[in-house]
C-alpha cells in the first residue's frame, strides 16, 4: 500500500470475486465489466492505468480478463493486490467447472445427458468458429489482395498453422515461437540480437520436455505449456487442448473435449477456465487444480513481471512484432482446429442447422451471449432425440 487510496484491497478483492461468480459473456464482456466498473462507476482505476492493464493483455500471453484482473489489483497493490485479484476471478468459476465435473462422472452416461451436449456440442462448434473469424479480423485483418500485400508474412504463418493443424491434428508450438522471432527478425530486429541470441533460443524445446512420468506431472507440463500461448482470448487455447488432451495423450474422448468447451461458457469467470473441467475428468480434483494452476500461473508471473515496465515494453517494435507473429500463428491454429473438431461432430441436418444459428445469432441478435446459446441448444438437443429425428 504505496499510496492512499479511495478503495481497500479487501474492497477489491471482493468485487473481483463477485465478477468471477456472475460475470457472463467471456473475455470481451468481463474487460468491459471492468470498465464500467472500476473506471466509471467507482473511479478507484484511471483511464490511462486501464488503458494500459488492457494493452498488457493483448500483449503478454495469457487470457485477456484474468490478466486485466491481475494488472487492475497491481496497480495500487502490487504484488499482494495482484495475487488476490487473481484468485478472486478465478475462484468461483473453478469451484463450478469441478463441481460440474463431478455430475458429469456420475451421471454422462445417461441418455438425457447425452441428448444435451449433442446440440449444445454443435452450438459450441459455431461459437468456436465465429470466436476464430473474430481473432482472425482482429489480429490480421479481413482478407483481401491489398491485406495480403501489406501482412504477405502473417497470412503465410496463419495459413501455414492452419493446414498443419488441419493435417497433423497436434499442436506446432515451435512453429509459434518460430514464427514470431521470424517476424521480429524481418520487420523490427532487436539490437541485441546475435548469434549467442539464436542459440539461446535453440535450447527452447527442452523447456517444454516431459521429464515426469506420472499423470499429474504431465498436466502441469502440458497446461503450462498451454497457458503460456494464450493470446488475446481464452478459445484461443482450443487447439493446445483438443489436439493434447484428445488426440496425443487420450485424457478425453471428442465428446467430452466439446462438452468441457460447453461447460466453460456456462459458466461466468474466464473462459479458460474449462482447464479445470478438463483436469477432474483426467485425474479428478488434484488434476482440476494442477491443471487450472499450471495455466494461470504463466500468467500471473508475465503481468507482475512486466507491469512496472510496462510503457518502454509497449513502446518496444520488436517485442511486438514478435507478439504479432505469434498471435497470426496461434489464430491459425485455431481456425484448422475448428475444422477438424467441426468434421467429428457435426453430423447431421440438425447439427448443420444449431452450429448455424449460433453463428447466426450471436452476429446479428445483440442481447444474445454465448450462455443463452448454449442453454437454447441444450434444449433442441432433448428435443431432436427425444423425438428420434
Amino acid at each position: 500500500m504505496i499510496e492512499n487510496h479511495t478503495y481497500s484491497l479487501k474492497a477489491l478483492t471482493l468485487y473481483f470475486l463477485k465478477l468471477g461468480t456472475i460475470g457472463f459473456g467471456g473475455p470481451v464482456a468481463l474487460v468491459g465489466y471492468m470498465y464500467k466498473d472500476l473506471v466509471e462507476n467507482r473511479k478507484w482505476i484511471s483511464e490511462e492505468e486501464y488503458k494500459q492493464g488492457l494493452a498488457l493483455a493483448q500483449l503478454a500471453p495469457g487470457p485477456l480478463a484474468a490478466q486485466l484482473g491481475i494488472y487492475l489489483g497491481f496497480v495500487h497493490y502490487r504484488i499482494l493486490g495482484a495475487t488476490l485479484a487473481g484468485f478472486a476471478f478465478v475462484l468461483p468459476s473453478f469451484i463450478m467447472v469441478v463441481l460440474l465435473g463431478v455430475v458429469y462422472q456420475l451421471y454422462g452416461g445417461l441418455s438425457w445427458i447425452q441428448a444435451v451436449f449433442y446440440g449444445v456440442g454443435a452450438a459450441v462448434i459455431g461459437i468456436i468458429a465465429l470466436s476464430s473469424y473474430k481473432l482472425t479480423l482482429k489480429s490480421i485483418g479481413r482478407f483481401s489482395l491489398d491485406s495480403f500485400k501489406s501482412k504477405w508474412l502473417l497470412w503465410l504463418f496463419f495459413l501455414f498453422a492452419a493446414l498443419t493443424t488441419y493435417s497433423t491434428e497436434q499442436e506446432q508450438v515451435l512453429f509459434f515461437i518460430a514464427a514470431g522471432l521470424l517476424y521480429m527478425v524481418i520487420k523490427a530486429p532487436a539490437g541485441w540480437w546475435n548469434r549467442e541470441t539464436v542459440n539461446s533460443f535453440c535450447l527452447l524445446p527442452f523447456a517444454f520436455y516431459n521429464y515426469g512420468s506420472t499423470r499429474l506431472t504431465e498436466i502441469a507440463v502440458f497446461f503450462a505449456k498451454a497457458g503460456a500461448f494464450v493470446f488475446g482470448s481464452g478459445l484461443a487455447i482450443v487447439p493446445f487442448l483438443h489436439s493434447g488432451v484428445v488426440t496425443e495423450k487420450n485424457w478425453l474422448t471428442e465428446q467430452q473435449f466439446l462438452d468441457s468447451v460447453a461447460v466453460a461458457m456456462i459458466t461466468p469467470g474466464p473462459v479458460v477456465i474449462t482447464v479445470g473441467f478438463i483436469g477432474y475428468l483426467a485425474a479428478g480434483f488434484l488434476g482440476a487444480l494442477t491443471a487450472a494452476l499450471a495455466t494461470f500461473l504463466p500468467c500471473y508471473f508475465f503481468t507482475i513481471a512486466l507491469a512496472p515496465y510496462f510503457k518502454k515494453i509497449a513502446a518496444n517494435k520488436s517485442v511486438k512484432a514478435f507478439v504479432d507473429g505469434i498471435t497470426a500463428a496461434v489464430v491459425g491454429a485455431l481456425a484448422g482446429s475448428v475444422i477438424v473438431i467441426a468434421k467429428r461432430n457435426i453430423i447431421d441436418v440438425p447439427t448443420i442447422m444449431i452450429a448455424a444459428a449460433a453463428i447466426f445469432s450471436l452476429l446479428y441478435i445483440k442481447k444474445v451471449q454465448e450462455p443463452h446459446i448454449i442453454i437454447i441448444a441444450a434444449v433442441l438437443g432433448i428435443i431432436i432425440k427425444t423425438a428420434g429425428i
